[in-house]
């Protein structure tokens, strides 16, 4: 019997991929086409816009030396994204990518900025905390980097943000080697920064001093039990929509911790659907109506924790959320 109420949501193919194509982070630009980080082929592609629910033709555009990690617009159309070398030397590097005037079907030419810090080991989810301030997670150092671009254009520089024993990972101990903290959001309503904690199957949140962009306190637990990915935030109604990826899941999880006892709640997976096999990261649609309802969604098919019977080919998903009339469900 399953203890899930969440509202399901409608699922749709966006675009297909390979199989064995880890789609990672993702961001969706303001005419409503995505780019789609591939961590293990070192890739980025562009997803044309889909306006309706045909299914489109994602195209590669810039292959990087290192494996894609994360990707966040800075300004409209000029992206920061991040390369590294995970599993084997572990730098880690910026890259600019202007997109201002760039024409699908023509070339594109990422700038690396800079390498990061020696410290790093394994960059991955990043996001925003104001303007020029980026916070990173460094799934195998255990902590979140600050970056701080000059407005002069200058090398951005770098510091610790936040370090925690939640964000650790169990080196040698899960194969898979399994990250520790991985995703990272801000809520800039309540001024909390979340972040996952994969390999320690924790959600957790600190608190953020909105005039010095100091983190505020000690992280607390938001839910655990859940190998969770990367999330997305809807701040209206006070609900996180979080990826599994190995169970093959999205939950809903409250903003609010005292609502995340009892049983999980999913508005796809549960039960399982072959649509949703490795679902990684999501991102907001961008019409004037979307937020809250319609999102973006990657999967990998299977390549991280493949079915039974193999991967199958990596996915962009239109989710369509239906409303919380009843309130969170728990």
């Amino acid at each position: 019997m399953s203890h899930n109420k969440a509202p399901q949501a409608t699922l749709t193919t966006v675009a297909e991929f390979p199989k064995q194509y880890f789609l990672e982070n993702l961001v969706v630009r303001a005419d409503n086409s995505v780019l789609v980080q591939v961590a293990n082929k070192k890739e980025l592609w562009y997803v044309p816009p889909a306006d309706g629910y045909e299914t489109v033709k994602p195209v590669r555009i810039h292959t990087y030396q290192e494996n894609a990690c994360g990707i966040v617009e800075m300004e409209p159309d000029v992206f920061v994204v991040l390369s590294g070398n995970v599993y084997t030397t572990h730098e880690s590097f910026l890259h600019r990518l202007d997109l201002r005037n760039w024409k699908a079907g023509t070339a594109i030419s990422p700038e690396t900025i800079c390498q990061f810090p020696e410290r790093a080991r394994g960059v991955n989810g990043a996001c925003l905390l104001a303007p020029g301030v980026l916070l990173v997670a460094d799934c195998f150092a255990g902590l979140i980097w600050r970056v701080d671009f000059p407005a002069d254009g200058k090398t951005p520089s770098f510091r610790v943000w936040l370090e925690d024993p939640s964000m650790g990972y169990f080196p040698g101990k899960m194969k898979p080697e399994q990250p520790g903290v991985n995703g990272v959001r801000y809520a800039a309503k309540t001024n909390f920064l979340y972040y996952t904690a994969t390999a320690k199957k924790l959600f957790m949140r600190v608190k953020v001093d909105p005039s010095t962009l100091e983190a505020v306190g000690s992280p607390e637990v938001v839910v655990a039990g859940r190998m969770g990915d990367d999330f997305l935030i809807d701040e209206d109604a006070e609900v996180i929509y979080l990826t599994t990826h190995r169970q093959n899941t999205i939950d809903i999880v409250s903003m609010d911790p005292g609502f995340n006892s009892g049983f999980t709640q999913s508005i796809a997976g549960d039960p399982y659907n072959e649509e949703l096999i490795g679902p990684s990261a999501g991102a907001w649609r961008r019409g004037p109506s979307d937020l809250g309802r319609v999102s973006y969604f990657t999967t990998d098919g299977g390549t991280a924790s493949p079915p039974p019977d193999g991967p199958r080919p990596a996915k962009l998903l239109r989710v369509e959320l239906k409303p919380l009339t009843n309130g969170f469900p728990h």
